[in-house]
């Protein structure tokens, strides 16, 4: 096990997935599987497997859902008021839950946590509790410690949600060729953060991590974008629940640097 912790944030209530509404967000299932467990898996694949959970709306079912974990994940004998697991799966996994308020910022729910992330040293990772990718942590935190600033935040290409049409050069009105929904030239803000504990003296009360405490970091160059050319992808609507569970078979999200290398 290393030694960082990662938080990830897990208040949002889904208003916009309709159908799970009742539960949060980070309890949808992608693939038979909620997509909290897919991420905190992702970090464990790098070794990262001390977790903080900052809880939100119907936080309490994210608590049952490892409290519950145990006699879900195994196969068990209930002999009167004795319980006997057969098979039973470990993970290597520290999992701290806190209830960081149901209507509180990112920024708030990290100042929550504070005195359990200085725990684990002066760095420590960010997710959001609903975006899946690919992205190399052990390669992320390298790039973290080399460039010295107090903040690193992953940056992607999304995919344009309408295919595109490139016309003829020579003749504007000739369509040269249908583009499916390439990816943009933009960049936008994947999640998957490296902060330094200095961050705590960024934040106040009713600031947004992306707005207020962003700008601070950006005025005073302590802000750094790694490049993620690989899979993204968020969940933010039904739709998007939708096609991540389309995606579900091929699991784009695990198709990591290190394994593809020994593919090869």
């Amino acid at each position: 096990m290393i030694n960082m912790k990662v938080v990830i944030l897990c208040g949002g209530k889904g208003t916009r997935l309709r159908d799970h509404t009742e539960m949060p967000k980070a309890l949808v299932e992608i693939g038979n599987k909620p997509v909290l467990r897919h991420i905190m898996e992702h970090y464990a694949h790098y070794g990262f497997n001390e977790f903080i959970i900052c809880l939100g709306y119907k936080g309490e079912m994210i608590k049952q859902y490892f409290l519950e974990n145990k006699w879900r994940d195994n196969n068990l004998t209930i002999d009167k008021e004795e319980v006997d697991y057969h098979n039973l799966k470990r993970e290597d996994w520290k999992i701290t839950l806190v209830d960081t308020g149901k209507e509180s910022t990112k920024a708030e729910r990290l100042k929550c946590v504070e005195g359990f992330i200085k725990e684990g040293g002066d760095r420590f990772f960010v997710s959001y509790g609903d975006d899946l990718s690919n992205v190399n942590l052990k390669k992320l935190l390298e790039f973290h410690k080399a460039h010295g600033k107090i903040a690193t935040l992953t940056t992607i290409q999304p995919v344009n949600q309408y295919g595109v049409i490139n016309f003829d050069e020579e003749n504007p009105d000739i369509i040269k060729e249908f583009k499916e929904k390439p990816k943009m030239s933009d960049w936008i803000n994947g999640g998957f953060f490296v902060l330094n504990t200095s961050i705590f003296d960024y934040i106040n009360p009713g600031e947004e991590l992306e707005k207020e405490v962003a700008e601070k970091l950006t005025k005073e160059k302590q802000l750094q974008a790694y490049r993620h050319p690989g899979f993204w992808k968020t969940m933010n609507t039904l739709k998007e629940v939708q096609e991540l569970n389309q995606l579900s078979g091929e699991l784009p999200w695990k198709k990591f640097e290190d394994d593809m290398k020994e593919e090869e």
